[in-house]
């Protein structure tokens, strides 16, 4: 058999034993599961071993990042003191194929002593896990699923996939929304684009370039070079935004006024009325008015529209919000 057929082939099987137990699993039991889980006033607390582990541990970073506090517990380490991670506030996720793994059976005692609710996720209805749990989660799939019978392929799919829509429907009941998501992730692109604002980027106080309408070109050109930020904030009289001049406007302004550049003035050269922004807006709407009118600065303006700062394409691309 071609090696791609195989791939496709165990592809499609993975996605049947989703369908398969999307269809096979008790409303019921979900609805008494998600209950459990939204009224939980500790921490979800996923346990396995082996690939299960593995899966539970991702699991419960799915919770922990949608606004579930969720912690993973390894059984083997649980039956070995790390079962005073567990308060009887918690509620407990067991994932487990078999159902039978001996460490997680070692540790349900424990959970029964103190009251902990359990949910299993398990393909074994008669089970250990499974007469134990308050709720079990039926994730069987037939062995003819799984590469020679025993090889746990289909089985984790099917509980990761359990897991994440468990995750999800919580996190839309508790109407968690994009700006929750990027609090749990300051360092990530999302949190960058919905938690940095334009006052965290711009430049400011000295390094702000800016000059009168009425100042020379001379000038012009000293401030715009001293500054390095290709471009200067043109103010009024009154002190506010009027005009915006860049490195693209100099080179424009040369190629027509040629050498009599310089005896111009800062308002004869300037593009007037420029975009802006204010200090408290998203650094993403910042990025997003530069694409659509193909910019690459912007000056900031407080109230008053007196610039209080200038913010380049080149600073969004540093902090990582592109």
């Amino acid at each position: 058999m071609i090696v791609s057929n195989i791939i496709i082939n165990e592809l499609k099987l993975e996605a049947s034993a989703i369908l398969k137990v999307a269809e096979q699993l008790s409303p019921a039991a979900l609805e008494q599961a998600f209950q459990l889980l939204f009224n939980c006033k500790g921490k979800v607390v996923l346990t396995g071993i082996g690939k299960t582990g593995i899966i539970a541990r991702k699991i419960s970073a799915t919770l922990a990042s949608t606004g579930t506090t969720s912690i993973f517990l390894h059984a083997a380490e649980g039956i070995h003191g790390d079962l005073g991670m567990i308060s009887n506030n918690d509620v407990v996720i067991a994932v487990s194929n078999s159902g039978n793994t001996q460490e997680l059976i070692s540790i349900i005692p424990f959970l029964k002593f103190n009251k902990v609710p359990i949910i299993a996720l398990t393909g074994g209805m008669t089970s250990q896990l499974a007469k134990s749990a308050d709720v079990v989660l039926d994730c069987g799939v037939p062995n003819e699923f799984e590469p020679l019978g025993i090889v746990p392929t289909s089985s984790t799919t099917v509980a990761l996939a359990v897991g994440d829509a468990i995750a999800i429907a919580l996190l839309k009941q508790k109407n968690f929304q994009l700006k929750d998501f990027a609090r749990f992730h300051p360092g990530g692109s999302i949190g960058k684009k919905l938690l940095l604002r334009v006052c965290d980027l711009m430049h400011s106080g000295a390094d702000l370039p800016s000059i009168r309408s009425d100042a020379s070109m001379s000038a012009v050109i000293m401030e715009m070079t001293g500054k390095k930020l290709g471009c200067t904030a043109v103010t009024d009289d009154s002190g506010c935004l009027c005009g915006l001049i860049t490195d693209g406007d100099l080179r424009r302004q040369l190629q027509s006024k040629g050498n009599d550049l310089l005896s111009f003035t800062a308002r004869d050269c300037m593009t007037a009325n420029p975009k802006h922004l204010k200090p408290e807006e998203l650094a993403v709407d910042a990025l997003n008015t530069m694409e659509s009118y193909n910019i690459t600065m912007l000056p900031v303006v407080n109230d008053a529209l007196q610039p209080v700062g200038m913010l380049h394409m080149h600073d969004l691309i540093k902090a990582g919000v592109i």
